[in-house]
């Protein structure tokens, strides 16, 4: 049911961006007809990748290499959104010129149509070439620990996120031979079912004290509760709304739920339940896929919070939206409680595989 939702607002949303791009700038374009009637057929394709990058999104009826170039549509929808916000300020400024001459206000909507088209090009060719580079190993100093960390979130394995991209990943992750390894959510985003295997391959993660896993909120699109008994027999810790004392590092590792589970109902986050039982003369890492779940922390001072979900904003300048949402999108943060966060950008994407001012990352606290 949630996956008919999505695909409603989602095919109402992206109508809307296509159909306002066709009647706010390929019609009012100063060309020919002809080439009115191009723009207008791409504009048409586009939006019909957008709707077959669903379809390929949750079914297996699309190879890689045509989910790739449907899933760049989804950038270009992005594009078309920024095109049109720049546009209408430039049709502003037009406006003002009503007692220029009309052959220079023609010149300059030529001039301007013209960088708009040029800027665009550049903007999917960066984001296309970003969101291909393989993820960096983002080095953390962090001092209050005397052992090493691996942190990755928002895998997102389906689709473009397969088998080999995960296996190459665990090889970056064991050449660092970390202390400990943890996973802040969104391992998956399709059926377990069509992935099982790809998610296998985070069981041969090495770690000298162990892997520990929270659900994030992609996990309760694709029933959580299948995943939750398919990680139980891995070397994979999921912690739900729980914690474990690690005596060899003097650590707690408390997991919480997402907060999506407000919403649903199902495995709802319970920070007092996550606690009880730590060993209060041990240092705290806390795991909660959002950033935004520092405003439920209360009297709670873990030394470290985890987290993930906002992909570092993944595309310019997308990043200021979820600033509005969550608290922050990026890097190492001190709170004023003397707690410190850790926001991940993210080892995969979503949507398309595009990023701007956002690199996918696998972090290394030490």
């Amino acid at each position: 049911m949630r996956v008919y939702l999505f695909f409603s607002i989602f095919l109402l949303l992206f109508f809307s961006i296509h159909y306002l791009f066709y009647s706010r700038v390929i019609k009012k374009l100063l060309v020919s007809q002809e080439v009115k009637k191009t723009f207008t057929l791409l504009l048409s394709l586009n939006f019909i990748f957008n709707i077959l990058y669903v379809v390929g999104r949750y079914t297996d009826m699309i190879g890689n290499t045509l989910y790739y170039l449907f899933s760049l549509s989804i950038g270009m929808s992005f594009v078309l959104l920024l095109y049109l916000i720049l546009h209408e300020i430039l049709h502003l400024f037009h406006k003002t010129l009503k007692n220029v001459d009309i052959s220079k206000r023609a010149f300059i909507k030529n001039s301007g149509d013209a960088a708009m088209f040029a800027l665009s090009t550049s903007y999917v060719s960066a984001g296309a070439y970003e969101g291909m580079k393989e993820p960096v190993v983002n080095v953390v100093e962090f001092d209050h620990f005397d052992f090493s960390i691996v942190q990755i979130s928002d895998l997102h394995i389906g689709g473009l996120i397969d088998s080999d991209f995960v296996k190459a990943s665990v090889q970056k992750i064991n050449a660092l031979k970390p202390d400990i390894v943890f996973i802040t959510g969104d391992i998956i985003d399709t059926a377990l079912e069509n992935v099982e295997d790809t998610v296998m391959e985070l069981n041969n993660i090495s770690s000298k004290h162990g892997i520990y896993y929270i659900l994030g909120n992609h996990e309760y699109f694709h029933d959580p509760l299948k995943i939750i008994e398919f990680i139980k027999p891995t070397n994979i810790t999921l912690l739900l709304n729980e914690n474990v004392t690690i005596d060899a590092l003097n650590l707690n590792v408390v997991g919480v739920t997402d907060r999506i589970g407000y919403r649903t109902g199902l495995l709802v986050p319970d920070i007092h339940k996550a606690f009880r039982g730590c060993n209060t003369a041990y240092k705290t890492i806390l795991l909660a896929h959002q950033p935004k779940f520092i405003e439920e922390l209360g009297n709670y001072t873990p030394e470290l919070i985890l987290s993930g979900h906002t992909h570092g904003g993944q595309i310019w300048p997308f990043e200021y939206l979820v600033r509005l949402q969550q608290p922050y999108v990026k890097g190492l943060h001190e709170l004023p409680n003397g707690s410190h966060i850790y926001v991940n950008s993210g080892i995969g994407f979503w949507g398309p595989p595009m990023r701007l001012d956002s690199q996918a990352e696998i972090a290394y606290i030490v």
